[in-house]
């Protein structure tokens, strides 16, 4: 019978080749420039954290690094626009905690586990609720108070529907007995803005967009969501220190590119940005804005994603949080 048979030693040689190809690939990139994508608009954190580290690695590659915001559609437009890109490490997406919670609260043309390789955590915090000074609470407690006393009459901001801060709104609700009513933006900047002009009362916002509001008086601090004080912000109490326990989040920023993006060239990437991040400037200018620097390697990454995909995962089932559109 005539026909193909399996041979092992082609099969070896094959995948010596594929392996030699992309190790070859590695040693010449970067030969062109790099597309970072943020799901969310200009000035956000993500597109914060993808401006930190693109102009150093135009620096240490001689190539461009382009950040390109594509908002809207709840993270989906832009995360799938990289998913759509060739595969090969030229595009990355600048992501959040957020990317992990979408796809558990409505259907997404991508699996956000098998369609994304992790290629570098850069910086964790934690979130601030900030008030507009109109409201007569300048402590937890006393806000806890007020809110009980006007149900549903008090409305926090996010940064999008199934972002980490509308998850943070009704998760306080849970935990603080409250109803506050939730108000999806595009981003964390309109959240913030609308916040400092009195057209929302409150948000649970990322330190390093509110820090400068915060410290001109035009929000209010009253706690950080993390276990420890931030750094920046030392005189704000942890909800814990506020007397609100069992109310602890945590948020990571990172990048992702495609499954199919060689192995060598994701690990060159990482190596790279781990080495940015030990900067004493990055370290100093992510740390003034309330974050903390994050180095993994692009498995431990990986393994975060999948365990933060199931903690959220839960956190929506119990809340029995919605999408809103």
């Amino acid at each position: 019978m005539s026909g193909f048979r399996f041979s092992p030693a082609r099969t070896t040689a094959a995948g010596l080749l594929l392996a030699a190809t992309s190790i070859a690939n590695a040693q010449t990139y970067p030969a062109k420039p790099i597309r970072i994508i943020s799901p969310y608009p200009a000035g956000g954190t993500t597109d914060i954290m993808a401006r930190l580290v693109g102009p150093k690695l135009t620096e240490a590659w001689g190539q461009q690094v382009i950040v390109e915001n594509r908002p809207g559609g709840n993270t989906i437009i832009g995360t799938e626009a990289m998913v759509k890109a060739p595969a090969d490490g030229y595009t990355l997406l600048s992501i959040l905690s957020s990317h992990v919670i979408v796809p558990n609260l409505a259907p997404t043309p991508y699996d956000v586990i098998r369609d994304f390789a992790a290629v570098a955590t850069i910086a964790s915090t934690q979130l601030v609720l900030v008030t507009h000074p109109s409201i007569p609470a300048r402590n937890l407690r006393d806000f806890v108070a007020f809110a009980k006393s006007r149900p549903g009459q008090l409305n926090y901001g996010s940064g999008g529907s199934g972002t980490v801060t509308h998850l943070a709104g009704e998760f306080f609700n849970m935990q603080a007995g409250v109803k506050t009513q939730h108000i999806p933006y595009k981003g964390s900047i309109p959240a913030l803005t609308d916040t400092v002009g009195g057209q929302i009362q409150m948000y649970y916002s990322p330190p390093i967009v509110a820090i400068g509001h915060i410290k001109s008086g035009r929000l209010i601090a009253l706690a950080s969501t993390g276990d420890t004080r931030l750094a920046a912000l030392p005189t704000v109490p942890t909800t814990a220190e506020a007397g609100l326990k069992g109310f602890a989040l945590n948020v990571w920023y990172g990048f992702l590119t495609q499954t199919a993006a060689p192995r060598p060239v994701i690990d060159k990437l990482n190596s790279e940005i781990a080495r940015i991040l030990a900067l004493p400037d990055i370290r100093e200018k992510l740390l003034s804005q309330g974050m903390d620097p994050f180095i993994s390697t692009p498995d431990q990454f990986a393994a975060l994603i999948k365990t933060d995909y199931a903690k959220y995962a839960n956190i929506i089932k119990t809340a029995k949080i919605k999408l809103e559109q």
